[in-house]
């Protein structure tokens, strides 16, 4: 279990799945304009109990797929053997099981390691209300979706921003009224919050992005971790302890010891912390270099030594299992996530 813990965590770190000539995905390729895969087609697939996702490309990746005459698949890392047999998880929209929503990829806010508002503006797939509603419910039909979730860029203002998604949470609500719904939205007010649980939101994503003040002031020059916090808070009490949750990139400079105090405070304050290694890509990379240099690559084994440390913190404070059922949490491809991987 830890050997197959310890690949998970290489894949997730890792570059492409390199396919074999002509093999064709047998579901839909995902496109993201969101998340560490933003602009790059991907699949997903489980092996034991791990799933993951991985940008896909015929020209070349440092892991390879291979498929048998049997229609099995296994993979190799660098040419050699390392996963002898994965399983395709069809994606609905963005994750297995579940259809999020990019509601904008442009975004007025210039966070380094963001790559949305820096692909091209053809990615734009102007999701209205009624397009997502048509979506999803071309999703339900063909799919288990167990959760909608959405995401979204600021364009204009963070009211409007905001409005748009009460719009669509509202839509989902009335016509799936027992369906889990997480937003993740940049929020400046209780009352936006409030608006979002109000239009039937059960959870929300609201992120401090990095523990330390110094790296927030670089990467996310516009925003303000004091007031991030602020509605941290707000969110527990609108939305109750353990359906908020708060996205921590790590690999930005900061050190294990600065990680475990973030943690142990949002935990603290009933909000769960999500973890999640730095990615740098072609998109991202200029921007990151100009804020803080050049990043030190994540290793495999920091990334579970501080998966064991972000389980610590939240049984220290109760959290006895991942109580949230949507979004990143619930789908678990790009991170490892407590009281599912480990």
């Amino acid at each position: 279990m830890e050997e197959d813990l310890k690949k998970k965590a290489t894949l997730t770190l890792g570059g492409a799945v390199r396919l074999p000539e002509g093999y064709q995905i047998p579901v839909r390729v995902s496109h993201s304009t969101a998340g560490p895969g933003a602009g790059k087609d991907s699949f997903a697939f489980s092996f034991g109990k791990y799933r993951v996702k991985k940008a896909i490309s015929y020209t070349g990746g440092e892991f390879e797929l291979h498929v048998r005459d049997d229609g099995s698949m296994f993979l190799t890392h660098g040419g050699e053997p390392f996963i002898d047999d994965i399983k395709i998880e069809p994606v609905v929209r963005h994750c297995p099981q579940q259809a999020f929503f990019n509601l904008d990829p442009r975004c007025m806010f210039h966070c380094a390691y963001c790559g949305s508002p820096l692909l091209d503006m053809n990615e734009d797939k102007h999701l209205s209300t009624g397009r997502i509603m048509e979506m999803l419910e071309e999703s339900v039909t063909f799919f288990d979706v167990k959760a909608v979730s959405f995401t979204s860029g600021v364009v204009g203002s963070i009211d409007g921003t905001v409005d748009r998604m009460v719009d669509v949470v509202k839509a989902v609500r009335s016509k799936y009224p027992d369906m889990p719904i997480g937003v993740e939205p940049y929020v400046d007010s209780a009352e936006q919050i409030k608006a979002l649980k109000d239009a039937g939101a059960d959870e929300i994503k609201i992120n401090v992005e990095t523990p330390r003040a110094d790296i927030f002031s670089r990467v996310c020059p516009d925003l303000d971790l004091k007031g991030v916090y602020e509605r941290l808070g707000e969110a527990v009490e609108i939305f109750g302890r353990g359906n908020v949750i708060s996205n921590i990139i790590y690999g930005l400079g900061e050190t294990d010891e600065d990680l475990a105090q973030a943690m142990d405070r949002l935990c603290s304050m009933g909000v769960i912390p999500g973890l999640r290694a730095l990615r740098v890509t072609d998109i991202n990379r200029e921007s990151l270099t100009s804020a803080i240099g050049k990043p030190e690559p994540v290793s495999e084994e920091r990334a579970i030594r501080l998966a064991g440390l972000q389980k610590d913190a939240m049984l220290r404070h109760g959290f006895e299992r991942m109580s949230s059922h949507t979004m990143c949490m619930e789908c678990g491809c790009c991170d490892l996530v407590p009281f599912k991987d480990l």
